[in-house]
């Protein structure tokens, strides 16, 4: 059996009041997390793979591995793959989900890793949970070999409408963000388009960074799609949670009635998404 070995130093120096908020919102929800919306953030993981040319024998790390559908993926290719994430809850969810991964609880910007490590280094999402995007990426060219491949995927902005669904019911009854949930400050964030992405690799010092648009339909049901927000998942999830029992019943009669221009002749919600897929080489 692999041990999950906890590689971080308890130092603070990298983070920000953004990635202490995200600590505080991932707590804990691994479990939720695999039941709503793993499914909907696997779906670029092929083609996240296939830009890290990830295959038999390369070492490929997989940061912020979330509940291990990545790695699993890798692991089917044939890599040897290590998986890091800050929440111990993800970890132990990839350890016991993959066979023959190596798992670490680690946080970017800082990983346990020396340099020139990994063949390729993959994060499917994982941009949108740090409070320094450009410093996360820099440390994965840093752990990456010169010449090997870095690949990241994030949410593009504006979201497409699938994903901004839940917003709206909470925004068409008054929630809010709440004031403990700070935004990422405006000198570390930046546009998130194809060209925003790829000026950030390019910023981080990748070569040939590329950045295309992935889009897609996520099918689920209705009820599956609300309960990954109501049970906290996310900034939105904190939204929807910000006014308490009341606040929450009138966002869900608000997701109700707009749920219904998505809603399929089986009942499943046709949700439209747009993910940024970017990739450059060490």
């Amino acid at each position: 059996m692999i041990d999950v070995i906890d590689v971080t130093d308890g130092t603070a120096s990298a983070t920000t009041p953004f990635d202490d908020a995200e600590r505080r919102i991932w707590s804990g929800r691994a479990e939720a997390y695999a039941r709503t919306y793993a499914r909907l953030c696997a779906y670029p993981a092929p083609a996240l793979l296939d830009a890290a040319e990830a295959g038999p024998g390369t070492r490929v790390l997989d940061v912020g591995c979330g509940t291990g559908t990545v790695s699993a993926a890798a692991v089917a290719r044939g890599a040897s793959v290590y998986a890091a994430d800050a929440d111990p809850g993800m970890v132990a969810a990839t350890r016991r989900a993959v066979p023959g991964v190596t798992p670490h609880i680690a946080r970017l910007p800082e990983l346990p890793y020396a340099n020139d490590t990994f063949d390729a280094a993959v994060g499917n999402f994982v941009l949108n949970h740090v409070g320094r995007p450009l410093t996360a990426l820099t440390e994965l060219r840093r752990i990456t070999r010169p010449g090997g491949r870095i690949a990241v995927t994030i949410w593009r902005s504006p979201g497409a409408p699938g994903q901004t669904l839940i917003g709206r019911a909470a925004q068409a009854v008054g929630l809010t963000r709440p004031a403990w949930l700070p935004a990422l400050a405006p000198e570390d964030d930046f546009p998130r388009t194809k060209e925003g992405l790829a000026a950030l690799l390019d910023a981080a010092g990748l070569l040939g960074a590329e950045c295309s648009e992935v889009a897609w339909e996520h099918r689920c049901d209705p009820g599956t799609w609300w309960a990954g927000a109501e049970q906290g998942i996310g900034a939105i999830g904190q939204v929807l949670n910000s006014g308490g029992a009341e606040g929450l019943a009138a966002a869900r009669r608000a997701y109700d009635g707009l749920s219904a221009e998505f809603r399929t002749r089986d009942g499943l919600l046709a949700l439209p998404h747009v993910a940024l897929l970017a990739h450059g080489r060490a």
